[in-house]
């Protein structure tokens, strides 16, 4: 029986061999032709056990760590599945040597990579990270998708425990970083919101080493307060001594911005709705300047896009006018959004909040705030839905439902019409299901 067998030091020749079959599965539902398979592990499965599945479906070659299942020379088997996939991508990042723009923060940094590959693929050939692929996994999927055509390369990077930022910066290796924001999120697996800051300022640290350039929000004196002493600083916001000067002129319903650029001053015209969509936007913005993006064409990219998969997305029904934000809620995030809604134009307005999951001890305290918040500045009708909101203490006229599905039912039989509607929580309340009866 014949098989590959690569140790640490042999990378180089399943570089070869990725140059060869340069598409990268994971997922034998989603096999393409000629592709490598990597048998990754999870808590329920082994993808081991799928190699052979893998190969019939038309993958050119399996990654395996289970010396058991190795069949013939099909079979390349590593002593690690995700490690090897993860130097793969470094060595292939490194082979480019494209510049690399990581992007992190505890909200926006969707909307950021999104806006900002946007903006630089009116000039340059630009390869990012697809959806929120932006963990120990998603990363190195995502470098391995660039190719020598791609002149720049933008890596998302996520994370929930300590350290994660400083091992996907070991895996992607950028050359200019932004953090959007830092706030309470992760909680539970964070500790607490200084875990979050350190966690996040490892992104600055690693482009320290590198002499490379970070992009930042002049105004947010916790990442300033973080910053390294000798780094190149490029900087947006509405302070006079920001690189590029914003400032909002309108948002409703949609956010306006006026911009100082070096050579003129423009407006930026989004489809995007929220105040807090300003530093999105700015950052992006910053970031094209910065790459010699002409200010015009970044104004006409800001005007065209438009944001999807639940994120900030104005969708009018037959019955209702409906913010939809969510993919994803955190306390910052969820505040934000709450305050940024309640300030909206509109004679009658309906909140529909969702949990905000993994904040740990901190959860009940969190949700109680969010509820303090609501009832303080007041709405026509909320609707709290999961059980971390069914444990906080809330006004009578607030209703409590226990899942979507319950929100659902009620929706029914108690129809609502004539709102403008906040819909936000957790990706995992899974609020859109409630949209086909609104």
């Amino acid at each position: 029986m014949g098989f590959y067998f690569f140790q640490e030091m042999a990378i180089e020749e399943l570089y070869d061999l990725f140059l060869k079959y340069p598409d990268i599965c994971t997922d034998t539902r989603k096999i393409t032709q000629n592709c490598i398979y990597f048998a990754l592990k999870g808590n329920n499965f082994d993808g081991n056990n799928f190699a052979e599945i893998a190969l019939q479906n038309g993958a050119a070659l399996s990654v395996v760590d289970k010396n058991t299942v190795v069949k013939n020379n099909r079979y390349l088997l590593v002593d690690d599945v995700l490690s090897t996939l993860q130097k793969l991508a470094n060595y292939h990042r490194k082979k480019l040597g494209i510049p690399i723009i990581g992007i992190t923060g505890t909200n926006g940094k969707t909307t950021t990579k999104e806006l900002t590959t946007a903006i630089l693929s009116g000039k340059y050939n630009v390869s990012a990270t697809a959806g929120n692929l932006n963990n120990h996994i998603g990363v190195p999927l995502t470098l391995l998708k660039m190719n020598s055509e791609t002149e720049i390369g933008i890596v998302e990077m996520g994370a929930n425990h300590p350290g994660e930022i400083h091992d996907l910066c070991n895996i992607c290796d950028p050359d200019f970083g932004i953090i959007t924001n830092v706030g309470k999120a992760h909680l539970e697996g964070f500790g607490s919101f200084e875990g979050v800051v350190k966690t996040k300022s490892e992104l600055y640290r690693f482009i320290e080493k590198k002499k490379g350039t970070i992009f930042i929000n002049s105004e947010n004196e916790i990442l300033k307060s973080v910053l390294p002493d000798k780094i190149e600083i490029k900087s947006y916001g509405v302070s006079p001594n920001a690189g590029l000067k914003g400032e909002i002129v309108n948002q409703t319903p949609f956010l306006n911005i006026k911009a100082w650029f070096p050579k003129e001053i423009l407006y930026l015209n989004s489809n995007l709705i929220g105040t807090y969509n300003f530093e999105n936007i700015m950052a992006a913005a910053c970031i094209g300047v910065f790459f010699n993006v002409d200010p015009l064409l970044i104004q006409k990219t800001i005007k065209n896009y438009r944001p999807e998969n639940n994120r900030s997305q104005l969708i009018k029904t037959k019955n209702n006018i409906i913010i939809m934000d969510a993919y994803n809620a955190n306390p910052t995030s969820m505040q934000a959004s709450v305050t940024n809604f309640l300030s909206m134009e509109g004679e009658s307005k309906c909140l529909i909040l969702g949990d905000m999951l993994e904040l740990g001890k901190d959860s009940l305290n969190e949700h109680q705030l969010i509820v303090d918040l609501t009832r303080q500045i007041g709405t026509d009708k909320v609707f709290l839905v999961g059980k971390n909101f069914n444990n906080t203490i809330y006004p009578d006229n607030f209703q409590v439902f226990t899942d979507s599905p319950s929100l659902t039912e009620y929706l029914r039989s108690h129809p609502v019409k004539g709102y403008l509607i906040l819909i936000k929580g957790s990706r995992g309340i899974q609020l859109e299901k409630v949209l086909e009866n609104l």
